[in-house]
């Protein structure tokens, strides 16, 4: 061999003392790290940071955050790692109203608990007090006394049984929009219509219509009123033909339920 390119023993004793330090500092530093890590989780568990600080509700429309909060179990100030998820989220879906329900942990100290409602297609009036009916046929123990009905129209004179049924059926058959323009259905039965329903709608228009076609023809509803005279309000009666009855007078406007004598324009 060349004697150029001889490396003696003594060249390359300084060179493998200078790699073992290089592995021995990244060693070092590498347990360093880890122990400083385990230190902090350790503070973190066992100072107020692992505490829940805040609980949020999201996708409740009827029920209220605090009640869900109430129904998850869940409280300010415990240990965010003894937040039972799929426990909680359980036992908030026992509740009739609710139709399914998550709860996750957000670091450092938040659980957000999302929830579906099932939908109050009505509200069954009795006695001055408003039962909700949820769209599974479901009705409910009724509002407290301050609570009014919202995003639902109230149902009067309905008892339990086939008309309300009929009713409930159709109400689910309606899109959303329809639903919310109703502000009253009255059950005003006749000798040869024991289907006849009286709605009043938010718009300022009284329905006369059959249950069981409702939601055959309601759905038109918009159209309908694009093609009456504003400002003339009256009857849309839907029972066989659709026709449009003016009221002659403000004064002339009867009680809800009650028929008018008026002008009748044919669609």
């Amino acid at each position: 061999m060349e004697s150029g390119k001889i490396v003696s023993i003594e060249d390359r004793i300084p060179k493998l003392k200078e790699l073992r330090k290089k592995k021995a500092n990244r060693r070092l530093i590498m347990l360093l790290s880890m122990f400083f890590i385990l230190i902090a989780c350790v503070i973190y568990f066992i100072s107020p940071l692992s505490e829940i600080r805040y609980i949020k509700v999201q996708g409740n429309r009827y029920i209220s955050s605090s009640k869900i909060i109430q129904l998850s179990g869940l409280t300010e100030g415990g240990s965010i790692w003894k937040a039972g998820t799929k426990e909680s989220a359980g036992q908030i879906k026992q509740y009739p109203e609710i139709k399914s329900a998550s709860v996750s942990i957000k670091l450092p100290s938040t659980v957000l608990i999302t929830v579906g409602e099932h939908d109050r297609i009505a509200y069954l009036s009795n006695d001055g007090r408003f039962y909700p009916i949820l769209e599974n046929g479901e009705i409910l123990d009724p509002l407290k006394k301050q609570e009014i009905p919202v995003h639902a129209p109230v149902l009067i004179d309905f008892k339990k049984g086939n008309a309300l049924n009929q009713l409930l059926e159709e109400l689910e058959n309606l899109p959303q929009e329809i639903t919310n323009s109703i502000s009253e259905i009255h059950h005003t039965p006749k000798k040869t219509d024991t289907y006849h329903i009286t709605l009043f709608m938010n718009d300022g228009y009284e329905v006369s219509a059959n249950s069981r076609t409702l939601a055959e023809k309601l759905v038109h509803y918009p159209s309908i009123i694009s093609q009456l005279q504003p400002g003339v309000k009256g009857v849309i009666d839907l029972e066989v033909a659709t026709f449009f009855k003016s009221y002659e007078t403000e004064g002339q406007q009867t009680d809800k339920g009650k028929e008018t004598d008026s002008d009748e324009s044919e669609r």
